[in-house]
């Protein structure tokens, strides 16, 4: 039996639930077996590869360059899995929509800065104006709540979704369910 193509990325979030995810430990190794992780921050990959099965999406849709990445990884991903709050809702990212992006990057860039007082136009992409969850991007698949969610739900969940068994946690939900 072929392995799974997984791919997981991280958008505008705190990489905690990546972090939770590697918290399932030896289940890693259980993983390992049914999946090959083919795009990831911890895999050394640059480009989004043609064709995944499951991707693992964290973090909100913060700028212009979140929105093109979601877009391509929903293009060319069978199933996408929003994974923790800034995911599935927005969550802290969006605590930035009141106050605009100007504001924010004035703050952080002109008024806290002792030295070179200046926005950044090529490291720092444009933000959008209001944060937003991905699902308002493109279409998502399963919803995965949690900030961030526990290594027994990421374990449970993507058990029952490479063996088939049936999603039967409570913490998970699918979208329009």
């Amino acid at each position: 039996m072929s392995k799974l193509k997984l791919a997981t990325v991280w958008l505008d979030g705190c990489s905690g639930c990546h972090m939770s995810f590697l918290d399932m430990d030896e289940r890693l190794i259980e993983l390992a077996e049914l999946v090959d992780v083919v795009y990831s921050p911890i895999v050394d990959t640059k480009e989004f590869p043609a064709e995944v099965d499951i991707a693992l999406v964290e973090g909100a849709v913060a700028s212009v360059d979140d929105e093109k990445k979601i877009k391509k990884i929903r293009a060319h991903s069978k199933m996408l899995i929003a994974i923790g709050d800034c995911a599935v809702a927005g969550n802290v990212p969006s605590m930035r929509n009141p106050i605009g992006p100007e504001a924010i990057l004035n703050r952080a860039y002109i008024e806290n800065a002792t030295a070179q007082q200046q926005i950044p136009c090529v490291v720092v992409p444009k933000l959008l104006r209001v944060v937003r969850p991905i699902h308002e991007f493109v279409n998502v698949d399963v919803f995965l709540p949690g900030c961030p969610p526990s290594a027994d739900t990421f374990h449970t969940a993507l058990t029952a979704l490479l063996t088939g068994a049936p999603l039967d946690i409570p913490a998970l939900t699918r979208f329009g369910a």
